[in-house]
Parts: structure tokens; C-alpha cells; sequence
């Protein structure tokens, strides 16, 4: 199934101040949510994040939250963003379907809002580059253990090439513009 941007939510799932420098790869977890959230914010695709306890864990990295309005973080105690009623809640107001998740950590937060998401009836879509664990074995085992469960594995070019659908337009032009050099 392909994703069509209508139907669809990037959902970025805690990538917080204190957990993010002990995430594998965590810059360019970093940088390629930072790299979606562009693409669905021109394309005018709801971006949500949340953030698990940020008393603690802190809030939001400076450049995901830099691309963020306040409305669209939306704090949890619960690992799963599903747990939460009011994000629950959220997200069914959206009515979007189709749901493309980043973040950290994979085995944890991650695993967890998308095994919810998936049961809710909702299609995920995690992309591969964008989400992240301490350890790479864990998001390995977390991506596994998703795609058994229905969730789609891709890339962020998956993602915005679906999105966008057709080349020749100035939305497109403006996204691809730093890809070709």
C-alpha cells in the first residue's frame, strides 16, 4: 500500500535533549526527522511529536522542536502515545490513516506506539533511517518484530516520493532541490 498524503501523519516519537546523544546514529535520526518534517510540512501533512516525561528526559532536540509549533508536541508519561487518551484522542481527530513514525527509541516508545497504532487500525509506516535505539541490535529486533505485526519498513525518499506522487511541480522542485547536485 502506498502512502497518499491526504491520508497520512508523520508522527516524531521523542527525540528528546537527554536520551539523543546516547541513540545509535542518533544524528542523522536527527537530521532525517528533521528532513521529513520539511517534506510534510510543504506538502501540508500534520506533523505531531510527543515526548515521554520531559521533566526528565528533556524536551524535544532544538532542531525538531524548531520546526515544530507548541500545539504540535504533545507530552506522555505512558511508552505508548496511545495510552494516553488526550493523544489518542488527537490523533483519531486528525483522520488520518496512514501513519509515518520516527524517532527513539525503536524497542521502546517506538515499538510500542506502533504495535497500539497497528491495533487501532491504523497503517504504519516506520522509516528505517529516522528511528533509532542506544543499541543497534534493539532497533533491529524492534523493526523486525513491526513488520511481522503488518507495520511497513521504508525510507524517507519512500515516504516523500508516495507523498508526492508526480515530478514537474514546484512542490517538487522545492523538496528535491538540495537532492541533485
Amino acid at each position: 500500500m502506498l502512502l497518499n498524503a491526504s491520508n497520512s501523519l508523520l508522527l516524531v516519537i521523542d527525540i528528546q535533549s537527554r536520551l539523543a546523544p546516547s541513540i545509535d546514529k542518533g544524528s542523522s535520526v536527527i537530521n532525517n526527522s528533521c528532513w521529513l518534517i520539511e517534506v510534510a510540512k510543504e506538502l501540508n501533512i500534520p506533523v505531531r511529536a510527543t515526548e515521554q516525561y520531559p521533566q526528565g528526559i528533556g524536551e524535544s532536540v532544538p532542531p525538531i522542536k524548531d520546526r515544530l509549533k507548541t500545539e504540535e508536541i504533545l507530552q506522555k508519561m505512558h511508552f505508548s502515545a496511545l495510552k494516553e487518551d488526550k493523544i489518542k484522542e488527537h490523533l483519531a481527530n486528525l483522520n488520518r490513516k496512514q501513519i509515518v513514525m520516527v524517532g527513539t527509541e525503536a524497542h521502546v516508545c517506538v515499538f510500542q506506539t506502533a504495535a497500539d497504532l497497528l491495533a487501532n487500525g491504523y497503517q504504519v509506516y516506520l522509516v528505517e533511517e529516522a528511528v533509532g535505539s542506544r543499541k543497534t541490535k534493539d532497533k533491529e529486533l524492534a523493526l523486525e518484530r513491526l513488520k511481522q505485526m503488518g507495520a511497513q519498513i521504508i525510507c524517507r525518499e519512500m515516504a516523500a516520493f508516495e507523498w508526492l506522487e508526480k515530478s514537474g511541480t514546484d512542490t517538487f522542485r522545492k523538496v528535491v532541490k538540495d537532492w541533485i547536485k
